[in-house]
């Protein structure tokens, strides 16, 4: 089942990568509409192992709480467990919305994807 949440989610990537000339954001929605089966759950550990400070990142499943960030950085994901957002935060970086990611970096230039 698909969610009203989701579907606009979808509709907000989707019209970014038109209106951007941004094909990361189709991209991120081609992952995101996949079934949840091939959505990937990613730690902190496995941010803080790929990133490097103020890195901007998406990740198409969900980020759980488990292992540390020692740097700051931007990330969306389809969901955030209460402990990842709190680390991430406490780092100095931030957690955005997908909208408030497209706004940040309508090119998706500097943006990585992950998951």
């Amino acid at each position: 089942m698909v969610t009203q949440a989701k579907v606009n989610m979808l509709k907000t990537l989707k019209k970014a990568s038109k209106e951007n000339d941004a094909p990361i954001w189709a991209k991120v929605a081609e992952y995101i509409q996949k079934s949840r089966s091939n959505q990937k759950t990613v730690n902190l550990t496995r941010i803080n192992k790929t990133t490097e400070d103020g890195n901007a990142i998406v990740i198409t499943g969900k980020i759980l709480g488990t292992g540390n960030i020692s740097h700051k950085v931007s990330v969306s994901s389809v969901s955030i467990s209460n402990s990842a957002a709190k680390k991430i935060i406490e780092s100095g970086g931030e957690v955005l919305e997908f909208s408030e990611m497209i706004e940040k970096y309508p090119t998706g230039k500097g943006v990585k994807i992950i998951g």
